[in-house]
This record gives C-alpha cells, sequence and structure tokens, in this order.
C-alpha cells in the first residue's frame, strides 16, 4: 500500500472514530506509519487528506450498497439484503456518522460527498422499490421515495440507538420492523374460487 493509500486509510479510520476535530495529522501520521513531510508531499493539509477519507469510504459504502441492491432475487430480497448486511453497528455508518460533526457539516467541500452518497442511496433504494412496485412485488400504495428515506433513517437511527444501549439489538429490531412493515405490504396472492 503507498503512503498516500496508508494516510487516506488512517484519515478514514480516525474520522469515523473521533470526528475531523479529534483526528490531528499527528494521530494520522502515527496509525499510517509516515512522516509529517510524506502527508504534507501527498495531501495540501488536513482539510486535502479528510476530503479524500471522505470520497473513499463514501465510494466503498456505494460499493457495498450496490453489491445488496443490484443482488439477485426480488425488489424485497434485494433492500433485504440491504438491511441485513454485516455492519459494525456499535461504530456507526462512517458517512452517517459525519453527518453530527459541524465541522464536516459546516465545511461545503467536505459535507458534498457526505451528501452525494446520502442522496445517491435514497435514489438507488428508490429505484429498487419501484421496480418492486412496477412488477407486483410491493402494494401498488408504497411511495418509493418515501419507502427509500425511511430505510436510510432506519439505518442511521438504528446505529444511534445501538451505540446509546452499547448493544447491536436495538438496530437488529428496527430492521426487522422495518421488513416486516414491508412484508405486511406486500400483495397478498388471490385465492382462486373453487
Amino acid at each position: 500500500m503507498s503512503t498516500a493509500d496508508r494516510l487516506i486509510e488512517s484519515t478514514q479510520d480516525l474520522l469515523w472514530e473521533r470526528g475531523y476535530v479529534g483526528t490531528s495529522p499527528k494521530a494520522i501520521q502515527q496509525r499510517a506509519g509516515a512522516g509529517q513531510g510524506s502527508m504534507y508531499h501527498h495531501f495540501s493539509g488536513k482539510p486535502d487528506l479528510a476530503l479524500a477519507a471522505i470520497r473513499r469510504s463514501a465510494e466503498q459504502l456505494r460499493a457495498t450498497a450496490e453489491a445488496c441492491l443490484s443482488g439477485p432475487g426480488t425488489a424485497h430480497d434485494r433492500v433485504r439484503a440491504y438491511l441485513l448486511r454485516e455492519r459494525e453497528v456499535l461504530r456507526g455508518c462512517p458517512i452517517g456518522r459525519l453527518t453530527m460533526d459541524p465541522d464536516v457539516i459546516g465545511d461545503a467541500a467536505l459535507r458534498e460527498p457526505v451528501e452525494e452518497t446520502l442522496d445517491w442511496l435514497r435514489a438507488r433504494l428508490a429505484g429498487v422499490v419501484s421496480e418492486g412496485v412496477e412488477r407486483g412485488e410491493f402494494d401498488a400504495g408504497l411511495d418509493p421515495e418515501r419507502i427509500a428515506a425511511s430505510v436510510v433513517a432506519t439505518v442511521q437511527g438504528g446505529y444511534v440507538l445501538a451505540r446509546a444501549a452499547g448493544s447491536p439489538a436495538p438496530f437488529d429490531s428496527a430492521v426487522q420492523g422495518l421488513l416486516d412493515l414491508l412484508a405486511a405490504r406486500a400483495p397478498r396472492p388471490r385465492r382462486s374460487a373453487s
């Protein structure tokens, strides 16, 4: 792994653990095993490196979500796969946690990949739900955009509940509750008249 990649990966981890303010250049350098000269050779400063790290976290989140949402099965199966995929629940979402960081949200350049990623995720989920509605897998009365927003809110809120409880149980319960609601809105097979 190149020095630049080690710096980016270290910054990703530190942003996830400590947030922007808690991620000092010295901590990044120590975790990456890189000197100050190496850091400033590859990046103009902490904001530049943080932006590269946030963009990489965003790319990784999109790739992971896309693998679930473009996988095999019905629309419900794919939404279920996204909701039930393996996660580090107690760490939270590396992108979602940044929305609570005033230094990230207050900086348009740092906020942009966070906002774009969450917008992409809602749009991608809405597309899958829309496919399911068109194919009769979901009730025709479902609004794909609202369902997508509910899926993202359930995941992000589930992380918060799990962290507060110190247990993944509230996250799992929230996800299962949403899956139960979606299953309840699936059309029932019609009985044939005999």
